[in-house]
């Protein structure tokens, strides 16, 4: 039997799903200890904005992050959310499009340590290799197009725990991609939340998971995901 609202139901259940997807992989922030992840739509995000330059320069194209070496990788200290990536070393896998005026060797170690930097400085992701590509060469002035900022669709804080982590400095907002900002389990709680632009991370997902723990509510171990960075542009 079907209801009236059954089309309705799956068409949220697909944009569901389809926003899931979005997110990319859930990468480590910091280490096994750390107890924090971020979605590789918003690192891309930031690493994007930070090597944009309208006046020179190489042009960033695709750009993927993964663990450069699953096998070895330590297991996670805190319970990580579904599907995220254990907390080992990353590899960057980008390609950029360069200009003749500049040797391509110089151009593609610009990039790359450019990505190595902006990886460290303002997320928090460790980061053993960068791996740049280039797939193309323009004899003038590329186009340059500025990333567009993030959408962040907040979550309300609907409890203490909630309240205890929206309030922490560098929190933009809680969102719920992949189900509740705030879910509890038997043995820890995880927190998804959006950062703002201009504080690292890793160092606002630990302030919010020392924020979590002080919270009676509260269940140790804390994990926490970032779904989004404000004022940061969209992964393309």
């Amino acid at each position: 039997m079907t209801t009236a609202d059954g089309p309705h139901r799956a068409h949220a259940w697909t944009a569901a799903v389809r926003q899931r997807l979005s997110l990319g992989r859930l990468l480590p922030l910091g280490g096994p200890a750390d107890g924090a992840w971020i979605a590789e739509r918003a690192a891309v995000a930031v690493l994007r904005r930070a090597v944009y330059d309208p006046a020179a320069g190489p042009v960033l194209g695709e750009l993927r992050i993964a663990v450069a070496d699953p096998d070895s990788a330590p297991a996670a200290q805190v319970p990580p959310p579904p599907s995220a990536l254990p907390p080992g070393p990353l590899r960057i896998e980008a390609t950029m499009t360069a200009t003749a005026d500049r040797p391509l060797p110089a151009a593609a170690e610009a990039l790359r340590a450019a990505l190595l930097s902006a990886a460290a400085r303002r997320l928090g992701l460790v980061v053993a290799e960068v791996d740049v590509r280039v797939t193309g060469l323009l004899d003038g002035a590329p186009e340059r197009v500025e990333p567009e900022p993030v959408e962040v669709r907040p979550a309300a804080a609907e409890d203490a725990v909630g309240r205890a982590a929206a309030s922490v400095t560098g929190v933009a907002a809680l969102t719920g991609v992949l189900g509740p900002a705030v879910r509890t389990g038997e043995d820890h709680v995880r927190i998804e939340l959006a950062t703002r632009g201009g504080h690292r991370a890793l160092d606002v997902a630990r302030a919010v998971r020392e924020a979590v723990a002080g919270v009676p509510e509260g269940r140790e171990p804390v994990a926490v995901l970032v779904t989004a960075v404000s004022g940061e542009s969209p992964a393309g």
